[in-house]
């Protein structure tokens, strides 16, 4: 990081999106009582990536672009063919997983709510490890992220407000759960 001598700001200088992501995460995660695995911050730096696009985020349906309609997807994945059930799963749990992690606070003032997202999110990410035992030369990566759905997205969450208001994480001690992360 670099400090921007004309605006007082700090400049973040990264070779791509995703590595800032994975610095940003793996730097929360170093100071929690209970540390996600270096696999599951890598595949969260990875949806966080591909959510910058907000492209990825919406779906296109007659010709009109809306927001994905991820329990209706769900359900409709068990008609598909293993290649596309595959593709539609991870779908819905990384739409699921960016939404709870990085949007929380705009879906809580919703009717559906993150814990709706949330339960389609592991859904989606066992019927996923079904599907694909091992990933990351991880047996049943997909379930163990599934098991730590809300840790990943409290991490995200913290990268987000860390995002939006650096200054309100300088040496706080976050108590989340039974997790306490000490944010710099």
């Amino acid at each position: 990081m670099t400090k921007d001598s004309t605006s007082g700001q700090e400049l973040i200088l990264e070779t791509s999106l995703q590595t800032f992501f994975f610095d940003e995460l793996t730097q929360v995660n170093q100071k929690s009582s209970r540390p996600l695995p270096r696999e599951t911050v890598h595949y969260s730096s990875i949806v966080l990536d591909q959510y910058g696009e907000s492209g990825k985020y919406f779906e296109t349906v007659e010709g009109k672009v809306r927001d994905k309609v991820l329990g209706l997807k769900l359900l409709e994945t068990c008609h598909m063919s293993r290649s596309k059930q595959v593709r539609a799963l991870r779908d819905i749990g990384d739409t699921a997983l960016f939404l709870c992690g990085f949007f929380s606070d705009s879906l809580n003032s919703k009717i559906i709510d993150t814990s709706y997202y949330q339960q389609v999110g592991c859904s989606a990410y066992r019927k996923l490890n079904h599907l694909v035992p091992e990933f990351y030369e991880t047996p049943s990566f997909y379930e163990q992220l599934s098991k730590s759905f809300s840790g990943v997205t409290m991490l995200m969450n913290i990268v987000a407000e860390k995002m939006t208001k650096p200054d309100q994480f300088e040496g706080m001690l976050l108590f989340i759960g039974d997790r306490n992360i000490k944010a710099s």
